[in-house]
């Protein structure tokens, strides 16, 4: 296991760029608007010769009621769950109330901590500095997260820290023979990215498979603002979920905040392998969740729909029904997506849930034999010619797979411009069919072959 650092502290301090800082990417939202950091994130780094588990949290505030009573109690549980607690003040403020209230929180914890005064640039933060020997934390470390100046010295007191913990579990902890560190390194987890509109559910949905409260979850639209990542293991599959902002159509994007919310969810898209598409039972398949499913086919990912809040749809047969009649009208690029309902807040339909993330995983794998491909294409041309473009008619040759993740075809040809998109269409379509490829996208590239009867060099 990693060492796990806690960087807590007030609002607005720089605990995000800190965080960056220490991981070296750009991974939190950062911004000058104060309490932009909601959930808990999570981030594996090597320093120097320690692997940690830096946690970024919401701002401490004061309050026992809605966001930030939910806000405060995650990061209450990220204290309890650090080796280490990296508590950061403003340098520039000195020490206020705030700051104080939280230090005795921390220092009741009973876990090591180190002070960091951040925003030291210059000589506006020396006072701060010397203030912060009255919180009872140690020695503050004069830092500037944000122009990288004083890292080092933080960073040597997180070894040290590390390196205390490790000689005090030395020998019990050990691995028996190198064999069991070898098992240990398994293959890479599935990236799955839960995504979707604001408010139909995602975090609950990503708490329910936790079989724990790790998102902050509520009536609120637009809670969650970081794309979290959290490890998870289902039936023995190690998997990686990112919990993602919900996107609104692009016109009704309107704070600084939200456009980086919604451009840590693309970017999240990207990084997955597998993407649920989060709809609202009650009310499904509206504009913006058409976008996103097309989003998510042009970016090759494979797709699964969760319907969710399905504890409050009455007739249930019926409603699937309907719900599937529409997505094949609505999406055919996509045709035969897996759909499954699912209710974050009874946990209900998971293992459903889970089994088609697995089963779509595996189509978006799949690798068909060359011979069967051009057995396949001779039948597909014979059943429907390619129409006569200008009074010359297009001759598919040969047909192979180029990759998968997503499967990506090529066929040969003899005009490869002059096929119309309708026949690219019949092929796309009669491969899903034939190979049994549904909900996966598929890239079919049309490639001009060589002349038989040129001479080559």
């Amino acid at each position: 296991m990693p060492f796990t650092v806690a960087i807590v502290g007030r609002p607005n301090v720089g605990k995000s760029t800190l965080f960056n800082r220490l991981a070296g990417k750009r991974l939190a939202l950062v911004d000058d608007q104060p309490g932009l950091t909601r959930d808990r994130r999570e981030a594996e780094t090597q320093i120097g010769p320690c692997d940690v588990m830096l946690v970024d949290t919401a701002g401490l505030e004061s309050g026992d009621e809605g966001l930030t009573a939910r806000m405060r109690e995650q990061t209450e549980a990220a204290i309890a769950q650090a080796d280490l607690i990296l508590f950061v003040i403003d340098a520039r403020d000195g020490v206020v109330s705030a700051d104080e209230i939280f230090a005795s929180l921390v220092r009741g914890s009973g876990k090591p901590v180190i002070l960091a005064a951040n925003k030291c640039e210059g000589r506006s933060g020396e006072a701060g500095v010397y203030d912060g020997f009255r919180l009872g934390l140690g020695e503050p470390h004069a830092i500037s997260a944000e122009h990288a100046t004083g890292i080092e010295a933080v960073t040597d007191a997180i070894v040290e820290a590390c390196e205390r913990t490790r000689d005090a579990v030395a020998g019990g902890a050990g691995h028996e023979n190198e064999e069991e560190a070898e098992a240990e390194d398994v293959a890479h987890p599935l990236r799955v990215a839960v995504v979707g509109r604001p408010n139909v559910g995602k975090s609950t949905l990503v708490n329910a498979l936790l079989g724990e409260d790790r998102m902050i979850t509520g009536p609120e639209a637009g809670i969650t603002r970081d794309a979290i990542a959290v490890e998870l293991e289902w039936d023995k599959q190690a998997l990686r979920l990112f919990d993602t902002a919900g996107l609104r159509r692009k016109m009704k994007v309107e704070a600084k905040a939200e456009e980086l919310s919604v451009g840590d969810t693309l970017r999240a898209i990207r990084f997955a392998e597998i993407v649920v598409l989060v709809l609202d039972a009650e009310q499904p398949f509206e504009k913006q969740d058409l976008q996103i499913a097309d989003l998510i086919e042009k970016e090759g990912r494979g797709l699964v729909i969760a319907i969710n809040k399905w504890d409050l749809v009455p007739d249930k047969d019926e409603r699937m029904q309907i719900l599937r009649e529409t997505c094949q009208r609505l999406l055919p690029q996509l045709t035969g997506v897996k759909i499954i309902a699912v209710s974050g807040t009874e946990r209900r339909g998971l293992g459903k849930l889970m089994d088609a993330v697995f089963a779509v995983n595996a189509l978006w794998n799949t690798r068909l034999p060359t011979r069967a491909l051009n057995k396949w294409l001779g039948d597909a041309v014979d059943a429907h010619p390619p129409p006569a473009v200008s009074g010359r008619r297009i001759k598919l040759r040969y047909m192979t797979q180029a990759n998968a993740r997503p499967p990506t075809f090529i066929v040969f040809c003899s005009r490869p411009k002059a096929v119309p998109q309708s026949y690219e269409r019949y092929l796309v379509n009669g491969l899903r069919t034939a190979f049994e490829l549904p909900g996966v996208p598929i890239r079919l590239h049309l490639r001009k072959g060589d002349n038989p009867y040129v001479p080559r060099d």
